[in-house]
């Protein structure tokens, strides 16, 4: 203790003093606040709103080129295409004109052949089809088709309606009204539906009977019509629709016209409302009884040649109550059919 002397002690007391007193001076922990400045502010909001812009252009700007590049994959596609329609119009025109003649003939061979099975398929052929035993048509039974197919319609008054009364009425009137009634109409549709199942192969005559017999299709008389000929089809068609039903029914005569063709008919189809009123020639008077009529029908099947089936097709005709039944045993007899039709058939 004796070491340190008043002098050392004074200028350690003198140091500690300005220490403390510098340290009383300063001030510590001071938060300076720093105020911004509106101008740089606004210069940051200004530099965010240019990013944003920024992004939003690049954004853009890369679908644009995603979009180009659709289009340049697009574009090469087509150019790779119309390069090969020209390469094979080129060789085409280069081709040998021989080659392209004979590809044509092959062309016309194809068409020629499919043609050729068309005209095989039957006229009036349906979505489904459904033929029984002898190409007969399912549920009417009727044989439809054949080399040569005669139909025979029943010209006669009595097709004019379907009771005495209303026919004799109808007989007086003009053949302008008497081509107009119901029945007729019927049988003419009726004629129009079996000419519509004609194969085209086939040939074919409509003869119109009532005391005398002759065909639809003036000046064709003996002679078969081609099926495949539409035109034959209509002239067969209009000279039915022309005709004004008249007169009484000779069967026989009827018959006996098959003797004009130098081929007998495969199938024959016979349209009729009852039994015939004379036979070859006129009754004796006005009136004929039931048994006369009869008479009349049994002398007229004698005169068909052997072999033609006969399908009958009866419209309906009061007092007359052994037409279904003869005509029936005449269709069964020949290996026909017998249909008597509602009033929508067909």
């Amino acid at each position: 203790m004796a070491a340190f002397s008043l002098s050392f002690l004074d200028i350690m007391a003198c140091g500690f003093g300005a220490v403390t007193l510098l340290f009383l001076i300063l001030r510590h922990n001071v938060v300076e606040e720093v105020r911004p400045d509106p101008k740089l502010s606004a210069e940051v909001e200004m530099l965010k709103e240019d990013v944003e812009d920024a992004e939003k252009k690049r954004s853009d700007l890369l679908n644009s080129i995603e979009e180009l590049e659709l289009q340049l994959v697009s574009a090469q596609g087509l150019s790779k295409r119309y390069l090969t329609d020209l390469e094979e119009v080129e060789e085409s025109i280069q081709s040998d004109p021989e080659e392209r003649i004979a590809m044509l003939r092959r062309q016309v061979e194809e068409l020629e052949r499919e043609t050729s099975k068309l005209e095989e398929i039957e006229f009036g052929d349906k979505v489904r089809q459904f033929l029984g035993e002898g190409n007969r048509q399912y549920l009417t039974g009727l044989t439809l088709g054949g080399e040569r197919v005669m139909i025979l319609v029943d010209g006669s008054a009595s097709m004019l309606a379907d009771t005495v009364v209303n026919a004799v009425r109808r007989r007086n009137m003009e053949p302008e009204k008497r081509v107009e009634a119901p029945k007729w109409q019927w049988t003419v549709r009726t004629v129009e539906w079996l000419l519509a199942q004609l194969p085209a192969s086939s040939r074919f005559q409509v003869y119109i009977f009532n005391t005398e017999t002759f065909p639809a299709v003036v000046g064709s008389e003996g002679e078969w019509l081609d099926a495949a000929d539409s035109l034959q089809l209509e002239e067969a068609v209009d000279g039915l629709r022309a005709f004004a039903p008249e007169g009484g029914t000779s069967l026989e005569n009827a018959i006996t016209a098959l003797k004009d063709f130098q081929e007998n008919p495969d199938n024959l189809f016979l349209l009729t409302d009852g039994l015939p009123t004379q036979g070859k020639s006129p009754p004796g008077s006005v009136m004929v009884s039931g048994e006369q009529r009869r008479r009349n029908f049994l002398s007229a099947v004698e005169k068909l040649p052997l072999g033609v089936p006969v399908n009958t097709i009866l419209f309906p005709m009061e007092g007359d109550p052994e037409a279904a039944a003869l005509f029936w045993q005449f269709a069964m007899s020949t290996k026909g059919a017998f249909i008597a039709p509602s009033r929508d058939w067909p």
